[in-house]
């Protein structure tokens, strides 16, 4: 599994409440990307739960080490013989829950794991409110993972309105970068497409992002359109809002080539952001 091209899929789900359901739903679709050519498949944010009752994903929830979800996709993976990035699952963290993503590699051994940084608190106009951060616990460190075609940058969802975690993957070799996510309905009309090409442009970069689509059994409406961008902005494939698989050809000379085109990575520059105040005009004297 090396060389400079190889496809790439993204899984979409519509997860329910039920985590071996979605266990099962996502080890289908994993086996039809196989079946398509796909050496590296991605699945969305909350893989294995879609819950938006606090106490019911508490009870739900499970450490790592117990997790059904994790051990049916790394068994999964070393099935199938993939790298496969779990998008993400809730684990059970203490007081609190993580909202971590894994990467596991053709043997089912975790190759790196990502807790979402950015949580989503927000109100929105159409009156839904989320307050992730009541429920999860934030994460602290970017991800890196080396697989045998070069670095891929691990982010979750809300993480790609947030340019700087991008820009310092690329800063630190990645060639590929990706949002696996549940992105609301309102908001990924709206931003959804044009972040994910932004992300991928800024950085010379391949974008790949499974989602969530459709609506859930917790009540929530997700956007879907799983999709992946190539270095130059150019959208590869992207789904609409039901379940299923997409797929594109990674081609690692396209990281190069745009980069060679608008070497934006080796143009930042660190500067001090100052602010000023218009000067007042002075008064006459004999005032």
């Amino acid at each position: 599994m090396t060389g400079t091209r190889f496809i790439a899929a993204c899984v979409q789900m519509r997860s329910s409440r039920d985590p071996l359901r979605n266990r099962d739903d996502a080890v289908r679709m994993i086996g039809e990307a196989v079946a398509q050519g796909a050496q590296f498949v991605q699945t969305p944010e909350v893989t294995n739960l879609c819950e938006r009752d606090t106490k019911r994903l508490r009870e739900t929830c499970q450490t790592e080490a117990e997790h059904e979800v994790l051990a049916g996709l790394r068994e999964t993976a070393r099935d199938r013989k993939i790298w496969l990035q779990i998008g993400s699952v809730s684990v059970k963290a203490g007081e609190k829950i993580a909202n971590r993503a894994y990467m596991i590699d053709p043997e089912g051994n975790i190759a790196a794991r990502y807790d979402k940084i950015h949580l989503f608190d927000v109100d929105l106009p159409n009156g839904e409110t989320w307050r992730e951060s009541n429920t999860f616990s934030g994460g602290v460190e970017a991800a890196l993972v080396e697989t045998p075609w070069g670095l891929v940058g691990m982010s979750i969802c809300y993480d790609v309105r947030f340019p700087y975690l991008y820009r310092a993957e690329a800063e630190a070799g990645a060639f590929m970068l990706t949002a696996p996510a549940c992105f609301t309905r309102q908001t990924g009309e709206a931003h959804w497409q044009v972040l994910q090409r932004a992300r991928a442009i800024e950085n010379g970069a391949f974008m790949v992002s499974a989602a969530q689509g459709g609506v859930h059994e917790d009540g929530r409406e997700s956007y879907g359109h799983s999709i992946i961008v190539d270095p130059w902005g150019r959208v590869l494939a992207e789904a609409g809002n039901e379940p299923g698989v997409i797929l594109a050809e990674i081609d690692l000379a396209e990281v190069a080539n745009a980069r060679a085109r608008i070497p934006s990575l080796r143009h930042t520059r660190s500067f001090a952001v100052e602010t000023w105040q218009a000067e007042r005009p002075q008064r006459d004297a004999a005032e």
